[in-house]
Order: structure tokens, then sequence, then C-alpha cells
């Protein structure tokens, strides 16, 4: 081989391991700003709750100002991992069932097992989580200050959307009997609704999307009892203003903030959280669903949800609130 030929040899492999060292140096730098960017949101988001804390907003915190205000009825969302010092508030409708698993999962010895292995109804079992109100209060206290506090939310309405589909949709004779019953003879002019889910189904009959909303702006609903947990304001089950919350992801940006809080944990080599589903209810859906929903309506709507948009820094939504 001649001298020429073997320095054009020498010369492209320095030439390709230039660039390939060039590509690993741009892919590092790219990583490092994705990192950083999303550090800097989540940054964002628990500075908006202290500002919005910290601000004139006395009228979302309904009388409870201190966390000795705060019943074990309304801790009832928190569920604690006390192995790995994790407090979870979990949210009905934003991704609760995965991370439900994940809980489940981490109180299991290792190796962890898939949570995607667990049934989606073992996770709702009663007891099968640990909640933090089982504890006395000064341990309660203690758990706060020092475990790692996170909770997920999802646009206000887009959740509203999402609860709909799931209760008042499908089959379920639950929701049917405590709820819908109730709807379709209050506002779905049916005085007289099918004694069971099977008999509405086999009539087409549901409350319709309009009958839902009617249902919760009623005064009437909240005087006979709470909102029931898929339609509970967002604040009102996780109570941002008494629980400095460490981390606080949103479903619109799931798989990536899922990553993130695994890192924090060091658990992002033992553990993975579950895919999202493609049927997921859209923010680009949204107009659609209101379209039934009288402009007045949807005004009194976002009052009563109007803290889960401000203190979770969604859009007040006003191509639906604009005449």
């Amino acid at each position: 081989m001649s001298a020429c030929r073997r320095l054009l040899l020498v010369l492209g492999f320095v030439g390709s391991m230039f660039l390939i060292m060039l590509s690993f140096y741009h892919w590092n730098r790219s990583e490092e700003k994705r990192v950083e960017r999303i550090y800097q949101m989540q940054e964002l988001r628990k500075q908006l709750l202290r500002e919005m804390c910290d601000g004139d907003n006395v009228a979302f915190l309904e009388g409870k100002h201190r966390f000795e205000d705060l019943s074990d009825d309304d801790l009832r969302s928190l569920v604690v991992d006390d192995n790995h010092g994790i407090i979870y508030c979990y949210i009905p409708k934003v991704a609760c069932t995965n991370w439900k698993r994940v809980m489940l999962v981490l109180n299991r010895s290792e190796p962890y097992q898939d949570p995607m292995s667990i049934s989606g109804d073992l996770v709702h079992m009663p007891n099968m989580l640990t909640q933090l109100s089982s504890s006395p209060r000064t341990e309660m206290k203690a758990k706060l200050k020092h475990y790692t506090k996170f909770l997920f939310v999802r646009d206000p309405f887009v959740r509203l959307i999402s609860a709909y589909r799931d209760k008042f949709q499908k089959h379920n004779e639950y929701y049917y009997q405590n709820f819908a019953r109730d709807i379709l003879r209050l506002y779905g002019n049916k005085p007289n609704p099918p004694q069971t889910m099977h008999d509405a189904l086999a009539s087409e009959l549901r409350p319709s999307f309009y009958n839902f909303i009617q249902y919760l702006l009623d005064p009437w609903t909240e005087r006979r009892e709470p909102f029931e947990p898929h339609w509970r304001q967002m604040h009102r089950l996780c109570h941002p203003c008494l629980i400095q919350y460490d981390f606080v992801g949103h479903q619109e940006t799931l798989q990536q903030d899922a990553k993130q809080l695994l890192s924090i944990l060091k658990l992002e080599d033992d553990i993975k959280f579950p895919p999202s589903y493609d049927n997921m209810t859209s923010t680009g859906s949204m107009l659609d669903w209101f379209k039934t929903v009288p402009l007045e309506d949807r005004r009194k709507l976002y009052k009563l949800y109007e803290g889960d948009f401000r203190f979770f820094g969604y859009n007040k939504p006003e191509e639906l609130l604009d005449g």
C-alpha cells in the first residue's frame, strides 16, 4: 500500500472520528438544553403556586388557611410510600391509574415488576395504597415536611370532558345509579329514567354533555354533598396552598414529566412509567364538546373551575367564553 493511500485512509478515519465526536457533542448539548428547559418549566409551575397562595385568593381556600383545618376526608387523595419517602396526591382523570400502579409497585419488593402488569381495577380497590391520613397528625406533618410530594394536573375543561366520557358514555352501573339517573331526571327531561344502565343503553339513553354541565352548575349539587372526585376541582383535592409540593406534573407533558420525576426520585433505572394512550381527550377537541353548552353556562363553568386554571397555569379559554 502506497504512503499516499495510507495517508488518505488515516485522514478518512480521523475525519470520521471527528464527525462522530462532533455529532455526540451536539447531541449532548441538545440534551443538556432539553433537561434545562424541563427544569425551568418545573420551577415556573412551583413559583406560580407560591404566588397564587401568597396573593389575595382567600375565596379559593374555602376557610381552610392552615393544615390543621383539613379533615381526614380532605386528605383522602394523598397516598404515601414510606419505603421511598414519597407522597402522591392523585387526581382522577389525570393519569392517576398509572401513577397508582407505580406507587403500588414501589411498595413491593425489588426487582420492581412492570406497572402495567397490575390491573387498573386492583389499584382502585380500598386499602391497596397507604393513605397519609392513616398516620397520626404529628407524623403526617413530619412526612409532609421531609418526603417528596408530587401531583399531576390537567386542563380543567379537558378533564371534565374525560370524566364525562368515562363515567357516562361507558357502561358503569355505579355512576348510572348514583349520578346519571338524577341528571336525566333533573336536566334531561326524563322523569322516569330506566332502572339499570343496561336498560338505558338499550334505549340509547344517557345524559348529554350539557346535562352534565347543568348538574355541575346547579347550586343544589354542591349543597347536597361535595363534588365527586372525578369532577371535584383539583386544588380542592390536593390543597396546594397548605401542602408545598416538590413536583407539579402536567398531563399535557406526561411522559416528559414522569421521566423527570423518576430521575429526581433516583428510580429511573428501576421503573418505567406506562405509555400514554392515543385516545386521550385532547385540548383540540374541546370546542366541539362545548358547542351544545350556551355561552352564559360556559362562563359560569369557568368561574366554578377558575381556581384550577389559575393555580396550575392553564390559559383562560377565551375562544369558549367570548360572545
